[in-house]
């Protein structure tokens, strides 16, 4: 299907916030090809449907290799914006009433596009999202695991006069062979100038990358942390903490982290009291929006109406809107008051 085009849900959806997002993940076949055309970027694909069958991946690897070849198409500050934008509208239509976007600045630079045109491309369309697309918003830099300590170092320094406008740092790329530890000094940094800290652990490395991240760099949320389900004293640590965990069903599947939908473990980390939370991660990629990780969950795992609504209401509590408490009850409201279609 071309999202461009995506019909409207017939039921008003679920409303939710989204934590785990990259925007650059939200870079759909046909803008990719408009904006390759902008400027003057040869794709190897004869047109969006010959690259849509390229989304078939084999594991984390598999998609990257896709995933930072395509960035290759974003230069301009115009280029990010009308990424943003598209994402928004999309999140807007799926029940996004709040969304903490990730950006990768460390891919961008390699390419020779510098931060500020990324920032600044990025924040011309979040500045105005809540007048446009009823959505609130928050940015958060990523640094890439797979590069030293040393790069993430020298982009936060770039970012210093751009810290009004991001909320946090994050952590991902590549895990296994990259644990938390590796940039427990750009962490401190961060610390010591008020951002908050989320952290990318437990997708494909092991339940000890969950624990090193929340004891060595002290995150404040777990994006992703399917694997801590393989470490009991880990679930019950973080179920009395009240951890976020930003999990993607979707990503997980086509990631093969986990074989099937209906083998996702969302309902045991439910069941075990974590603060789970659905996402899209890379919607672009992996075949579906909030809304329909939302859809998709409610019909491959059963999830009944209650358990759909949790899912919503950690993730609004979960929101970094410290500064803005009337919105979050705004959105809590939302959430409590929703009525789900009969089924």
């Amino acid at each position: 299907m071309d999202r461009t085009t995506d019909p409207q849900p017939a039921h008003p959806p679920l409303p939710t916030a989204e934590l785990h997002l990259h925007i650059e993940g939200t870079l759909e076949p046909e803008l990719a090809f408009a904006l390759a055309e902008r400027n003057g970027v040869d794709l190897p694909y004869a047109g969006p449907e010959e690259l849509r069958t390229a989304y078939a991946f084999t594991d984390l690897q598999s998609f990257l290799d896709l995933y930072y070849r395509l960035m290759d198409v974003l230069r301009t500050e115009r280029d990010f914006t009308d990424l943003a934008d598209a994402y928004l509208a999309r999140a807007a239509a799926q029940g996004v009433r709040h969304a903490e976007i990730f950006f990768d600045p460390q891919a961008h630079a390699v390419r020779g596009v510098d931060f500020g045109t990324v920032l600044r491309g990025l924040d011309a369309a979040l500045s105005r999202s809540r007048e446009r697309h009823g959505v609130s918003t928050r940015l958060i830099m990523c640094f890439l695991r797979d590069l030293p300590q040393e790069s993430a170092l020298e982009t936060f320094e770039q970012a210093r006069p751009y810290l009004d406008r991001i909320a946090g740092i994050g952590l991902d790329s590549a895990e296994v062979g990259n644990p938390p530890s590796k940039f427990r000094e750009v962490y401190a940094r961060a610390a010591e100038a008020g951002l908050h800290l989320v952290a990318h652990a437990g997708e494909e490395g092991g339940p000890e990358y969950v624990r090193e991240a929340l004891e060595v760099l002290g995150v404040e949320r777990i994006d992703h942390g399917i694997r801590a389900m393989e470490d009991p004293q880990l679930v019950r640590e973080l179920a009395a903490r009240a951890i976020p965990l930003t999990v993607c069903p979707f990503s997980n599947v086509r990631l093969r982290c986990v074989e099937k939908l209906a083998d996702h473990p969302l309902p045991a980390m439910l069941e075990a009291g974590l603060a789970a939370t659905v996402n899209s991660d890379d919607p672009a990629y992996f075949g579906g929006y909030a809304g329909e990780n939302f859809e998709g969950v409610r019909t491959e795992l059963g999830l009944d109406d209650e358990q759909l609504r949790t899912l919503a209401r950690n993730a609004v509590r979960a929101s970094f809107l410290e500064d803005d408490e009337e919105r979050r009850a705004e959105l809590l409201a939302e959430v409590e008051a929703y009525v789900f279609p009969a089924r």
